[in-house]
């Protein structure tokens, strides 16, 4: 299933990217799933989106928790709980 991640404001300027595309081998997947598989990733990503660490999941600009079930083609964003300026 492909996926567009985004990430935005600190999680953005600690992994020096902002969005990319993500392939995951899987019928199904929760965004608890995708956390595991993209802190898998290295020492960077599991500092950001560590469990400890309170971050807000949207998928297709509505706000969900760590069991909603991702779709083939969705837009998933990471960000901190506090953003603006």
């Amino acid at each position: 299933m492909k996926l567009t991640i985004r990430y935005f404001a600190s999680i953005r300027e600690t992994l020096a990217v902002a969005q990319e595309i993500v392939e995951v081998d899987a019928g199904q997947i929760t965004i608890h799933g995708l956390r595991e598989r993209l802190i898998a990733r290295g020492p960077r990503v599991a500092d950001v989106l560590d469990f400890s660490r309170a971050v807000r999941v949207a998928v297709n600009h509505e706000m969900v928790g760590d069991t909603f079930v991702l779709r083939q083609d969705s837009e998933v964003a990471f960000f901190p709980p506090v953003t603006g300026g």
